[in-house]
């Protein structure tokens, strides 16, 4: 199931339980829970985002190891939150200073090339609904794209790779010139469908966002 509503302590607490997660995450055989946690946090306490924005900053600069597992773990959840959340103006000019300076020192490494992706998805990124659910982390993590299935009245089933970016009006328009419907007079629209429930989606609502209450 997706995350749901936590109960927190103080600020100060919180933020102290998350630098433990992330010396946790280093060592994690597994690190998308434990991602996907630390980005719940964040989602419902806003004010630590730019705390873990600059430990993360900090874990990548000089690791033991460059390129070695736990240095890669601290990169993955860069990613997904780069995906998720803007820091503020100024930790964003240090966290770009950090990717350019990471580029420069490791080329062609899987380092530099988390800090591309990282580049590429903060001028995308305006803020998320849900955190990334358990199948985003883990394309997030590959630098890849999703694959979602879309059911369309009277053809088959269409798949559409999406990213953390990409909306329902795109997925909409990208299915309406494939099944050639472009000169249709008719208006198009996703929808979502539960056990209870079947509403329309927003067309700016963030395709990822969708998923994870699917989730």
């Amino acid at each position: 199931t997706a995350p749901g509503p936590r109960s927190y302590t103080a600020l100060r607490d919180e933020a102290v339980k998350l630098f433990n997660s992330l010396q946790q995450l280093e060592s994690e055989w597994d690190p998308v829970p434990l991602m996907q946690g630390v980005l719940q946090t964040c989602l419902d306490l806003p004010p630590l985002v730019d705390e873990i924005y600059c430990q993360l900053v900090k874990q990548t600069t000089e690791p033991p190891v460059p390129g070695g597992q736990g240095d890669l773990h601290y990169w993955q959840l860069l990613t997904c939150m780069s995906c998720t959340f803007l820091p503020s103006p100024p930790v964003l000019r240090f966290l770009r200073f950090h990717l350019d300076r990471t580029e420069n020192r490791f080329p062609a490494s899987e380092m530099a090339k988390y800090a591309c992706f990282i580049r590429e998805a903060l001028g995308k990124t305006k803020g998320r609904e849900c955190v990334p659910s358990l199948e985003e982390i883990l394309v997030l993590m590959q630098r890849q794209e999703m694959i979602c299935t879309v059911h369309c009245p009277g053809v088959p089933a269409c798949s559409v790779a999406i990213s953390s970016h990409t909306t329902a009006e795109e997925v909409a328009q990208e299915l309406v010139s494939r099944l050639g419907l472009s000169q249709s007079p008719n208006l198009f629209a996703l929808y979502e469908q539960s056990q209870r429930r079947e509403q329309p989606v927003g067309s700016a609502t963030l395709l990822a966002d969708v998923l994870t209450r699917f989730e």
